[in-house]
């Protein structure tokens, strides 16, 4: 079933999670932030696969290479040269 509440954001960026939504979580626990668009999703990360660090590294290295091609940062090169370049990450 879901539960819904509202809360604000500090000035330093800071989200309070109501307690009524955080009964199963406690101080320390790691949780993972997902933006897409306009949806901001918060999992614990102890629920996401193993290769969970491998996957946010992947989508971090993919959306900064998004990021330098919108500025015009973008470089070209051969398929060889980029598996290359995937092999080394």
């Amino acid at each position: 079933m879901s539960q819904i509440d509202i809360t604000k954001m500090s000035s330093k960026g800071q989200i309070v999670i109501p307690a009524q939504l955080r009964k199963d979580m406690k101080e320390g626990d790691k949780i993972v932030v997902i933006r897409n668009n306009d949806q901001i999703i918060l999992k614990k990360a102890n629920k996401f696969d193993k290769n969970l660090e491998e996957d946010l590294e992947v989508a971090k290295r993919v959306g900064d290479a998004w990021k330098e091609i919108e500025e015009g940062k973008g470089v070209r090169m051969s398929v060889t040269d980029f598996l290359k370049e995937m092999k080394s990450w």
